[in-house]
């Protein structure tokens, strides 16, 4: 009987550890070279992006299984985030978009995340060391 009660409680702790544990994985200064931008120059000359995406997930199963398939995996991430880079887009605001999208639709674990894109050195006519653009996204 006591042990049954024991287990009872220990099941009930790692149902609410589990339960509770949301985590978030950042991916910070992910360096790309891209075309984006309204001006002719831009799509042919391109220029230097830094890409900051924090996504937020139940983190809980990884801190105890130790496995890969249990969480969300920075990789993919990164390879989502490059891929769409390289697709031309006019407005950051359209490859923001379409990066959220896809990590959603490839990631069931996800609950919410934040992309920044910033272009580095914009030909704006002055001294701007960058130019950003976040969106963000839940589920």
């Amino acid at each position: 009987m006591v042990k049954h009660v024991l287990y009872s409680y220990l099941f009930s702790r790692l149902l609410m550890y589990l339960c509770s544990a949301m985590g978030i994985i950042k991916l910070n200064d992910i360096k790309v070279y891209a075309y984006h931008g309204c001006l002719i120059e831009e799509g042919q000359i391109g220029s230097e992006y830094r890409v900051d995406l924090l996504v937020r997930a139940n983190l809980a199963e990884a801190a105890i299984t130790d496995k890969l398939a249990d969480t969300v995996d920075y990789v993919h991430l990164n390879k989502i985030v490059k891929e769409e880079m390289a697709i031309r887009s006019k407005l950051l605001e359209t490859v923001c978009r379409r990066i959220l999208d896809r990590a959603f639709a490839e990631i069931e674990s996800l609950t919410e995340a934040t992309v920044e894109v910033s272009k580095i050195n914009p030909p704006i006519g002055g001294d701007v060391a960058s130019v950003s653009v976040a969106l963000s996204k839940s589920r």
